[in-house]
């Protein structure tokens, strides 16, 4: 099977060699989105659990504060407000077809501050994705659009910094765009992978082995043995890393290349990608070696379910056959975006008499990638949506026994060790009828607690993104409000915000609102600290005033707090 697209293999003054992309981008229009010398904390395309990261993140010297500056002309097209993710996020549209983003900002304008919170208002929400028509904020480059920060889900003051193609949304490599950071030094590789496929999907099962690397300075070669014997249908896999000058991070590589005999058999490169893909990741890395060893071991072979645009060409899907008892020349080609390279190569001895690996005997459903799949006994039902799997699924369903408070047995659904990409439906049959209580029955992860969950025609129907084991449990305990600085008589007069916590048992918080009055007020749930506070603001005024603050979970349990207090 033969994948490829038309590469362009580009060269420009800033690139130390050639790099690999599909076409051109403009490399003058963009100007940094910061003062700040450029430095970065994270790469694009660099491995995250279950997502390629979409991004540059900006260092700002770990502190907020900094002015941000719109890279080119356009205007504000969308701004988001959100508990975790990017917490605060900008977007403009340029005329040259791109979008820049701007996450974890603290703040934005303060004529934009005002329109958000007009937004909030009217529509009596604290999370908000504001798509905002051109003309109403328009910019120039280099107009200060929002100040840097440490909002939502960052682990530190940073800018994450995106370009994305206006049309499509597929988030693009910033640095083809001339936003380059200083980089001299080539990705170092630490490891490889062999993997004896023989004509089975790739799984926690298959035979594997690591070898360890050794080099410096872009010349690698393997510490023994120097010639590998090996028979059959086999995937590569490597472990490597990069850095540029400009800090010691260690992010992710730009493009990688694996070729036999001189012949390029597989390429990955971290061009652009679209959002609802990025989840394939975990096809991309050898899934069950992370999930045990949080090993980032990346395969070089492409599972037929992936269809993430970062394998721009391959042949038979990067997988080699060893079945002509010939000495072969397997290299690795590994760049950064900058063009230092760091290569390894080794010698495979093709051995058609050593006993091959035989293709392991199915021991239960065969499920099909690229179709619909259903498993159903009277108990239990799983629907998987084509797609959602990376490679035909030799599927194992067992019961195990039930744990205390569970209206059903828990039900082994497969294992956690073969990734799904997006979600699947779960339904189960209690075994215990749970009465009156029907609509609050919850379907429980074991090991990542509730999942979405309803009640229809007598099964618990829920929507799992992963393999594992999962019971019923009844939820009819409402959320816990804990305030912190405001009891019934508090006298408020020198306090900037109300301030409170909340928590759920079980199936998680669905809502909250906060009013005083009997009007609604705009409360802000902070990801880091799970504080939520309301900023007092001139509609309230001296005197006494009723705070009340309602919160509801996934099974509609409520929990209110009242308080009066002085001001």
């Amino acid at each position: 099977m033969f994948f490829a697209i038309t590469l362009l293999f580009v060269s420009v003054s800033a690139f130390a060699q050639d790099v690999i992309q599909s076409r051109q981008y403009p490399r003058n229009d963009f100007r940094y989105p910061l003062d700040l010398p450029p430095s970065t904390a994270g790469s694009f395309g660099e491995l995250r659990p279950n997502h390629f990261h979409s991004g540059l993140d900006f260092r700002t010297n770990q502190r907020i504060g900094f002015p941000i500056h719109s890279v080119y002309d356009g205007y504000i097209s969308r701004v988001r407000i959100q508990f975790g993710g990017f917490g605060k996020a900008l977007y403009i549209t340029h005329p040259n077809g791109y979008t820049s983003v701007y996450g974890h900002v603290n703040n934005f304008t303060p004529e934009v501050e005002k329109y958000v919170k007009q937004y909030q208002y009217k529509n009596q929400t604290f999370e908000a994705d504001i798509a905002i028509p051109a003309g109403v904020f328009s910019v120039k480059k280099g107009d200060v659009v929002a100040i840097s920060g440490n909002q939502g889900a960052s682990a530190g003051p940073h800018l994450h910094f995106e370009l994305r193609d206006t049309v499509t949304q597929q988030t693009i490599n910033p640095q083809l765009f001339g936003l380059t950071i200083p980089d001299k030094i080539p990705p170092a590789i630490t490891a490889i992978g062999i993997y004896h496929l023989n004509g089975n999907p790739f799984s926690e099962k298959t035979p594997k082995e690591f070898l360890p690397v050794s080099g410096v300075n872009g010349s690698y070669h393997l510490l023994k043995p120097q010639v590998l014997n090996l028979s059959g249908n086999t995937g590569f896999g490597i472990s490597v890393t990069d850095m540029n000058s400009a800090s010691a991070n260690h992010n992710g590589i730009y493009s990688l290349e694996l070729k036999l005999d001189g012949v390029t058999m597989y390429t990955f490169s971290v061009e652009r990608f679209a959002f609802d893909q990025t989840h394939a990741i975990n096809a991309y890395i050898d899934y069950p070696a992370f999930l045990t060893s949080r090993r980032w071991m990346q395969k070089c072979f492409i599972l037929p379910g992936s269809r993430i645009t970062l394998y721009p060409q391959s042949i038979n899907r990067g997988i080699m056959a060893f079945n002509d008892d010939k000495l072969h020349d397997v290299e690795f080609v590994v760049k950064d975006v900058a063009g230092n390279t760091s290569m390894l190569a080794f010698k495979v001895q093709s051995n058609t008499s050593a006993a091959s690996i035989a293709p392991a005997k199915p021991e239960g459903a065969l499920l099909r990638y690229d179709r619909e799949s259903r498993f159903a006994n009277n108990k239990v039902k799983v629907v998987i949506p084509a797609g959602n799997l990376y490679d035909d699924l030799d599927f194992i369903y067992s019961e195990q026994p039930a744990k205390p408070g569970a209206l059903s047995v828990t039900h082994r659904i497969h294992n956690k060790f073969t990734p799904v990409h997006d979600s699947y439906e779960l339904w189960i049959k209690p075994d215990i009828s749970p009465g009156p209580n029907a609509e609050k029955t919850v379907i429980v992860n074991a090991v990542g607690g509730a999942i979405p969950s309803t009640w229809e025609n007598g099964w618990v129907k829920g929507e799992a993104r992963a393999f594992g084991d999962y019971y019923i449990r009844i939820d009819t305990v409402p959320p816990v409000i804990t305030p912190i600085n405001i009891r019934n008589g508090s006298n408020l007069h020198a306090v900037r915000a109300i301030k409170l916590r909340m928590s759920d048992n079980l199936s998680g918080i669905k809502s909250f609102a906060g009013k005083i009055d009997g009007k609604w007020v705009l409360v802000e749930r902070d990801y880091k600290t799970k504080i939520l506070s309301y900023t007092f603001d001139d509609s309230v005024g001296t005197g006494k005033h009723t705070f009340e603050f309602t919160v509801t979970d996934a099974k509609n349990n409520t929990s209110t707090f009242t308080a009066e207090f002085n001001r």
